[in-house]
């Protein structure tokens, strides 16, 4: 496979503080590339410079989609080349309807026949938007609303979409439709950046993954492997290794209660 998004040795920092550090990965075309750390470790700063959405950045390096330099270019510019960005707390227009929030995520297009034709697609995965079509987005429950974010980017025909903790504030049921549906679109031709603090999910749905963690990288590879890694089960899925078990019970053992 090709890759389809390459950032070398980004450097990207607010004010004097560095948030990401040398930072370099691949996205090949049709995967799932995940992104897993904690709050504060610079995954939201990589995916807002990719869309160019931090002035002035990155400070150094370079990031290429499809074969063409975009770091430095307008964010506008990146979504027209086929990248498309659902933000983390969803950021949904509040005032407009859904229909007015999915026409938002199409105003880069002309086409209206095949417009429309998304909308309906947009439906297809989230029957639920298709019920509340004249409804302000404001008026949406926090799943809902996060299903017209996903849509509302889609209307773009991205290449490429990044998704910026999309589990964030939702029930676990509700966490699961959500995942089921980026496996359908990425098997439907849509190749995804996801950051995501829920590490099992993540690693489910994804192809690869890597670790952050204060700006760097810290471990990558394939998901499969990851999830097989106890030092990722134990910090990031909250899953103790039998070592670690062991251990604890040892300590526990030798430990004199007052």
């Amino acid at each position: 496979m090709s890759a389809l998004l390459e950032i070398r040795n980004i450097e990207t920092w607010y004010d004097l503080v560095y948030a990401i550090r040398g930072v370099s990965l691949s996205v090949e075309e049709g995967t799932i590339t995940a992104i897993l750390g904690n709050n504060g470790a610079g995954k939201t700063t990589i995916l807002r410079t990719v869309m160019g959405l931090i002035t002035d950045q990155p400070d150094k390096g370079e990031i290429e989609f499809n074969g063409h330099r975009i770091d430095g270019m307008d964010t506008e510019k990146i979504v027209r080349l086929g990248i498309s960005c659902v933000p983390e707390g969803r950021e949904v227009f509040e005032e407009l309807t859904v229909r007015e929030n999915l026409m938002m995520g199409a105003y880069i297009r002309k086409d209206k026949k095949e417009i429309q034709k998304d909308v309906e697609r947009v439906f297809a995965y989230f029957p639920v938007l298709s019920d509340r079509v004249n409804q302000w987005a404001g008026f949406l429950s926090g799943g809902e609303q996060q299903m017209l974010a996903i849509g509302r980017a889609l209307m773009s025909r991205p290449r490429l979409l990044l998704l910026d903790e999309p589990s964030l504030g939702l029930s676990p049921l509700l966490v699961g439709e959500i995942f089921d549906i980026i496996g359908r679109i990425n098997r439907e031709g849509v190749t995804i950046l996801l950051v995501e603090q829920n590490a099992k999910k993540a690693l489910d749905v994804s192809d690869n993954a890597l670790i952050l963690e204060n700006g760097r990288f810290v471990l990558k590879g394939k998901s499969r492997d990851l999830m097989k890694d106890d030092n990722v089960k134990e910090f990031y899925m909250g899953v103790r290794s039998q070592a670690s078990v062991k251990g604890y019970q040892r300590w526990k053992r030798k430990k004199v209660w007052r």
